[in-house]
């Protein structure tokens, strides 16, 4: 029996934890990954050298790795802010890689093999773009990092330049998956973004596989605040022109007061679920009692265990009721 092909789209932590729990499983795993960071080290590599974004690439292929762990170590490696500008060893040898082979996206599959990752790692593209995001007062923020920190609520989000080529790998990935998986993390800024390469939302409408959401459990600041799981949907639904997520995994739990007040702090707050509106709308609610763990000082995340059983058990089910074709490229 031939390994199920699991695409991942996303970004920042959320991707990087979910593709760690997911390499345990016998799947073909594919991660496409936004580029459009802005901060901190990547901000720095991307302004000098006008190269796409490489820290959320990096954290995936640390996270995909079959090597020593001091080799992922050392690529994860970040010297302090007074060393070599505070950047990150990972992300330094990607530059260095992509100017020795003088594309991006060659840099990553080099680097992928050095890593020994279990699946593919692929930029959304190869080209170095900048996201903005227009408000709904009609305001234009300029940079990724900068968006959240307007504390207004999104209208939608662009590229700039906003006519760049999708990665021809993710678009093939994305024909040939039998499951596609959007989340966890930032809605606009680390998921949504990569459904702003044109390729990439036309090859996702276009792919026969289910389309699989994974909701955040608590709502954002800047990005989603009031977001109900509904609205994190129906935003992915703007961006790409239609409706197409299948199923929805989402927490149901209700939170103790400590939590809810440590978040209440950071102007966060649990994302609601009507499973029946969402029903509704033929998505299929899937859940599970120990999805998310809180950590002793009241943080909630996800189970990464129970997440990607979840998904597994999803994909397991899928591909037992897909019918034979010849001509499918997912059964090639």
């Amino acid at each position: 029996m031939r390994k199920m092909k699991v695409v991942l789209i996303g970004g920042g932590t959320g991707l990087s934890v979910l593709a760690r729990g997911l390499r345990e499983f016998p799947i073909d795993i594919t991660a496409i990954v936004t580029v459009a960071d802005d901060g901190g080290s990547t901000g720095k590599i991307r302004n000098e050298m006008d190269i796409p974004a490489p820290g959320d690439i990096r954290n995936v292929i640390a996270a995909l790795s079959d090597s020593e762990s001091v080799l992922t170590q050392l690529f994860q490696y970040r010297f302090e802010e007074n060393q070599i500008s505070g950047h990150s060893l990972g992300n330094l040898l990607i530059a260095g890689m992509t100017n020795i082979t003088n594309d991006f996206g060659h840099a990553i599959k080099e680097l992928s093999k050095v890593l020994n990752i279990k699946g593919k790692v692929i930029p959304s593209t190869n080209s170095s773009v900048q996201l903005n995001a227009i408000m709904e007062d009609g305001d234009i923020v300029y940079g990724e990092s900068k968006i959240p920190k307007m504390q207004k609520k999104i209208d939608k989000v662009f590229l700039e330049p906003d006519d760049v080529e999708p990665m021809e790998e993710a678009v093939e990935a994305l024909e040939e998956a039998d499951l596609i998986v959007l989340g966890p993390g930032s809605l606009y800024t680390s998921v949504i973004s990569n459904l702003c390469v044109k390729g990439i939302s036309h090859a996702l409408l276009n792919s026969s596989a289910p389309k699989l959401y994974i909701s955040n459990v608590m709502t954002q600041p800047g990005e989603t605040d009031g977001y109900d799981v509904k609205e994190h949907i129906n935003a992915l639904h703007r961006q790409a022109g239609q409706s197409f997520v299948d199923y929805v995994i989402c927490c149901t739990d209700q939170f103790n007061d400590n939590v809810l007040q440590k978040y209440r702090e950071k102007h966060s707050e649990p994302v609601d679920v009507n499973v029946d509106e969402l029903k509704q709308d033929g998505i299929k609610v899937i859940t599970a009692s120990n999805l998310v763990e809180i950590s002793d000082e009241h943080l909630v995340r996800h189970n990464t265990k129970v997440l990607s059983t979840l998904i597994y058990e999803v994909a397991l089910e899928l591909i037992s009721t897909i019918q034979f074709d010849p001509n499918s490229k997912r059964q090639q």
